[in-house]
């Protein structure tokens, strides 16, 4: 009977364990977890904070007595591996009492899982600065919100973990600040897309600090100083560290076993380390990137749950490939939703990729649903692919409601090796109530189908200020531009363009507004049949301009 001692008993390691008894029914499966909960809901540790999720059990998906029950499963809560001998096939284990023992095992799977970084500046052991990583962190800051009434907090990092801790205290009542090094939130984003999150964020009454560091922090007792490297300070009376994670990897670095220079345990496509007795998932791994297929390391819940998956069933005897880890992500944030799949232009940038060149990238304004159907709001999305259209290499979209249908539709297209065609022919559902006729995702892929095929060309969203030759043509009807004057614009009214054709310069080179830029590309389309060569639209319209330049001023 061959023997599987699993470390680690949360997203990876609880979904191997359940996977391989369902494979192999004699098999002995050993679980070692050093906390105290097994297979808990870490992703709705801020909810619970916040209030939104109000029972503590309902985090707790599964219990150590489910698990034996269910699936026959040797579960060992605060029991931690402290060390592996390999030759030997065993594991050096300490339990809740402090005695410790050996394990042996015929295949090992570490799923220890990362923790987040609290980096060695001055102040931070004050006690009011905590970490939200596990049940007993989110029970210390919810018994320090109830007993001490604490009314303020700031929270160090603008990352998911960061900015849903924001989110969450900000509804549970506190007065929240937001500190990050960047110059954005919200990293997979684009900046010109975090933007719509920092104008909301803003207008949630939450003070947001970018592109300062934290420098030191002063313990007061009932309040914490938080000293920014720019001479500003932020008083709270909780502070929150999110400011990243590290992999638990100190076990397989003991053991020998092949890591990167993150701590990220090196393994193969069958999840198996260099140790062929061992594998590794979830976010203590190095895993192949999908997009460019080099090496990276994306700590995500999913993913680790795949992972775990896959393991299982390579130990029972299949083989079973990961293919790779694309990134594809969602978060609350605010009144706004944030997703994600894929690259972003950032990194296509730092691998010397040139937008035009190498690259193309699109940014649309879209409605979530039929706009005579109540309810309707904006989705702003952008889409990056090769300038032959066959490769999706990211998208990102921000808005209100609807956001994660339309990440998972194009992010199963790239997983499916799609092209940007491939979004303009998908036949989606469409009821009044759920999309349009034509839906956001298709309208990704006409908007794309355009551009390369030299019908329309698009400014980048800062153009209007960076080229100082360019006039921005606002085609909007007089009642809009009322509401908001794009600066220094002409405005020419779609309604009467044609007719006022002989105003414009065909020599000029004019960037064409309108209100989300449908009517900017029919403008486009009027002015390049009438020998107009100079001609962009500008992404999005003033429903993409107004917010991005608002906060990009601030």
């Amino acid at each position: 009977m061959a023997k599987t001692v699993i470390v680690g008993g949360v997203a990876g390691g609880a979904s191997c364990a359940a996977r391989l008894r369902r494979l192999d029914e004699q098999a002995e499966i050993v679980l070692l977890e050093r906390g105290p909960y097994v297979s808990f809901a870490n992703c709705g540790l801020p909810y619970h904070v916040g209030g939104v999720i109000p029972e503590r059990e309902s985090l707790i998906v599964q219990t150590p007595e489910i698990l034996h029950e269910r699936f026959n499963l040797d579960v060992r809560v605060q029991n931690e591996a402290l060390a592996i001998d390999r030759k030997a096939k065993t594991v050096v284990v300490r339990d809740e009492t402090g005695r410790e023992y050996r394990e042996s095992y015929d295949t090992l799977v570490l799923a220890t899982g990362s923790s987040p970084l609290r980096p060695p500046i001055p102040g931070i052991e004050a006690p009011r600065i905590k970490t939200l990583w596990s049940v007993p962190d989110a029970d210390e800051i919810k018994e320090l919100l109830t007993t001490v009434a604490v009314k303020s907090a700031a929270v160090v990092g603008g990352g998911f973990i960061g900015l849903e801790m924001a989110d969450n205290l900000h509804h549970a009542g506190l007065r929240v600040s937001i500190i990050e090094a960047l110059d954005q939130v919200m990293a997979p984003l684009d900046y010109e897309m975090a933007l719509l999150l920092h104008e909301n964020i803003r207008k949630n009454q939450v003070d947001l600090h970018l592109g300062d560091a934290v420098a030191s922090f002063e313990d007061r007792g009932e309040t914490v100083v938080v000293h920014l490297k720019s001479g500003r300070s932020v008083e709270a009376g909780l502070v929150i560290l999110a400011i990243g994670v590290r992999p638990n990897s100190q076990l397989a670095r003991d053991a020998g076993l092949e890591l990167n220079a993150r701590g990220g345990i090196v393994v193969d496509e069958h999840l198996r380390t260099s140790d062929p007795s061992i594998y590794a998932v979830g976010d203590v791994i190095e895993v192949k990137d999908f997009v460019f297929g080099d090496r990276t390391m994306i700590p995500l819940a999913g993913p680790a749950n795949k992972q775990g998956r896959i393991a299982a069933n390579n130990i029972a005897g299949e083989a079973c490939i990961y293919e790779g880890t694309q990134g594809t992500s969602v978060a609350k944030v605010f009144s706004l939703s944030a997703a994600s799949t894929g690259a972003n232009e950032k990194s296509l940038e730092r691998r010397g990729l040139q937008r035009g060149r190498d690259y193309e990238s699109i940014i649309i304004s879209q409605d979530s649903h039929a706009g005579y159907y109540p309810g309707v709001v904006p989705l702003m999305l952008k889409l990056i692919f090769s300038r032959d259209g066959r490769k999706i290499y990211g998208a990102q979209i921000v808005g209100r409601d609807l956001v994660d249908k339309r990440i998972d539709t194009i992010a199963t297209v790239m997983r499916l090796g799609g092209s940007v065609l491939d979004l303009a022919r998908l036949e989606l559902a469409y009821a009044p109530p759920y999309s349009s006729a034509k839906d956001p995702v298709n309208m990704l892929g006409f908007v794309a189908e355009n551009l390369l095929s030299g019908k329309v060309a698009i400014s980048a969203w800062d153009e209007p200020e960076k080229d100082g030759e360019a006039l921005v043509l606002d085609v909007r009807e007089e009642t809009e531009q009322m509401a908001y004057k794009t600066p220094n614009s002409i405005e020419m009214p779609l309604s009467e363009l044609r007719v006022r054709l002989k105003e414009l310069d065909p020599e000029k080179r004019y960037i064409i507004m309108c209100g989300m830029g449908i009517r900017s590309y029919v403008a486009q389309r009027i002015l390049a049949q009438n020998g107009f060569k100079r001609l962009t639209v500008y992404p999005g319209g003033v429903r993409f301009y107004q917010p991005t330049h608002d906060a990009a001023n601030k």
